[in-house]
């Protein structure tokens, strides 16, 4: 299931972000790439000073994480810190498969994937974020501060950018919650129970929802 999330950066916070990553210095992807990704990984990466790479990931993923519908549709449990990337003229990302496992020290199990548009679409070519699913190729890119969410079991790939720039956050959640099907019916059942809460909250079928998300919810996760 892909999921859009409108708005999760204002117009505000990525020029904030922007002049943050100017204090920085991108290096190339490979460095982070496992053998597999090493031979279709053309990006660069942005490397900061921990202060400053703080305060931009408060930023990103402080807005990310407040986001309604990433909280109803990925059930965080643990989420890793952001690597930012750019694409110049050449650059791209062949077919892949996120690695399952991920992290130093603490390490998690990559359930979804999300991508955070940080660049106007009309600034740049190519750089489509090319996404397979049951239903085909999905072609994404989308406005400045919007992000896309997206099962890291997916084979997936970017377009070569052909002029301009493509910077983008990227970042793995676990869920609470394993089963992408589980997960996903328990996002169309939240929807259905915000809808009913605030349009009907005292209506027995509102209560019944209520109780069989919640339910389920206990049922489902796993802690």
């Amino acid at each position: 299931m892909l999921i859009r999330l409108t708005a999760v950066i204002d117009s505000s916070q990525i020029e904030t972000a922007k002049q943050l990553m100017q204090h920085g210095r991108f290096v190339d992807g490979i460095l982070s790439a496992g053998m597999a990704a090493q031979r279709v990984k053309r990006n660069e990466e942005l490397s900061l000073e921990d202060q400053q790479l703080a305060e931009l990931n408060n930023l990103v993923m402080g807005s990310l994480v407040r986001h309604p519908v990433y909280r109803s549709a990925a059930m965080q449990k643990k989420v890793a810190a952001p690597y930012y990337a750019r694409y110049t003229p050449g650059m791209s990302y062949g077919e892949h498969v996120d690695d399952p496992i991920m992290g130093q020290g603490e390490i998690y199990r990559s359930d979804l994937s999300v991508t955070i548009f940080l660049s106007d679409p009309a600034s740049y070519e190519g750089g489509e974020l090319i996404i397979q699913t049951d239903f085909g190729e999905q072609s994404v890119k989308l406005p400045a501060g919007d992000a896309v969410l997206y099962p890291s079991s997916s084979i997936h790939r970017v377009n070569e950018v052909t002029s301009g720039e493509r910077l983008v956050a990227v970042s793995w959640i676990q869920s609470l919650v394993r089963n992408p099907e589980k997960r996903a019916l328990l996002h169309e059942l939240n929807q259905a129970r915000e809808a009913l809460l605030q349009e009907q909250p005292d209506a027995p079928e509102t209560k019944k929802v209520n109780h069989s998300y919640i339910n389920l919810v206990r049922m489902w996760s796993e802690i």
